[in-house]
Formats: C-alpha cells, structure tokens, sequence
C-alpha cells in the first residue's frame, strides 16, 4: 500500500499519459494544484522507489510496478463511483468528489466485494473502462461524436468530462453512456454540432462533441 500523496502523483501521470508521454512536470503541478518545486521533489521520491523515471528536461513516465498501483487506485475510483451511483443514488456529476474522498480508505477487500456486488463492471458511471483486479483494461481509442458526419448514428460509450457544471448540462441533454445519437448537421470551423438524442432535437459545442467518446459501430448497443 502507498501513502495516498503517492497515489494522487501515480494517478495523475497515468491520466496524463493519455494524451501525452512523457509528461511534464509542469502539467503534474497543474492537474494536481501544486507547485512546481513541490512536484519535482516527490517525483525525484518517486524515481529513487522504482516507481517512475524522470528525465531532466524531458519528462516522466510510469515503470511497470507504478502503473500497476496506477490502475489499482483507479479501479477503486471506478469501482466507487458506479456503487456510488448505481446502489445509492447519486448523480454522475456528485460521484467523482465523493469517490476521491473515499478512494484511499477504502481496501483491496471492499472494491473487490462491491465489484462482485455490482456484476464485475468494466465502465464507470461516465463509460470510462475499469481496469480489472489484475490491471487489464480497454484502452482503445474510440471515435469522438466530434468526428461523425452528418447522418451517422452511434451509441454513446463515454464522456470524459470531469467538471460537474458540464456533466449537469449533458446530462439535461440525456447525453449519458448509451444514448443513441444522430449527428444532423456541423457548422464550419468547429461550429456547434446539431444531434438527435434519442431521437430528441439537440446542440452542442463542438468542444464538447469532442470529449464525447462514441461506439464504432452504427447503433451499436
């Protein structure tokens, strides 16, 4: 078990190196609300326990025994978040704090109960993959609803969307995991994007369709 400070610092270069690697410094300080003297000392900590390597100059990147801590951590956050939601009733834009708070307490022993609990979930709330026990998941890149051109429809897979005003406003849309859409028009220049959601008439930024991952097959369930 780590300390859950090394937790957030494993979490936080695992999320980063999703869309890039290596991962600076710089934007560890920011994802986590820190200084940048502060993050270069525990991820020099960091270094010296195996649990990453940093360059100089040129970034971090997690070893193999820290990814795996990585994704056990997440797997509690996932986990949590889809009982938070699906056995007590919170909304999907409540369940990420509360999850946060509730993630370093909670043992390997009570994830495992609540997974079995829950049918051995592989997406959370907002369709991001659970990593297994094991560390395996579903790491595939899946097409943005930004992407499709007028007249595709696809089923909603994921949002990754994490502040709780945007989620309440997809949310208002009915544009959760599962909803089927229809792209019915784009304006130019990364101009709002005219959908069906389940068969209602909607609007949404193109910003936002970007961050809305969809199922690559028309309709797919």
């Amino acid at each position: 078990m780590y300390t859950p400070v090394v937790e957030d610092y494993l979490k936080a270069v695992w999320m980063l190196q999703q869309q890039e690697s290596p991962v600076s410094t710089s934007r560890i300080a920011e994802r986590l609300g820190l200084t940048a003297a502060a993050v270069t000392a525990m991820v020099k900590r960091l270094d010296e326990q195996g649990l990453l390597r940093h360059e100089p100059y040129y970034g971090v990147r997690l070893t193999a025994p820290g990814e795996l801590a990585a994704l056990r951590i997440i797997r509690r956050h996932r986990v949590l978040e889809l009982f938070l939601a699906e056995k007590l009733g919170y909304e999907w834009d409540r369940v990420h704090d509360e999850a946060e708070r509730l993630e370093h307490a909670a043992s390997d022993e009570l994830i495992e109960r609540l997974a079995r609990l829950l049918g051995e979930p592989e997406r959370d709330p907002h369709g991001n993959a659970i990593p297994s026990a094991s560390g395996e998941m579903d790491t595939g890149r899946y097409p943005s609803l930004g992407e499709l051109e007028p007249g595709e429809r696809r089923r909603v897979l994921e949002v990754e969307v994490e502040e709780p005003e945007q989620l309440r406003y997809l949310g208002s849309l009915d544009l959760y995991p599962g909803a089927e859409v229809r792209v019915t028009g784009r304006s130019p220049f990364e101009g709002p994007v005219q959908l069906e959601v389940n068969g209602s008439p909607q609007v949404i930024s193109h910003a936002l369709a970007q961050r809305i991952r969809v199922r690559p097959e028309p309709g797919g369930g």
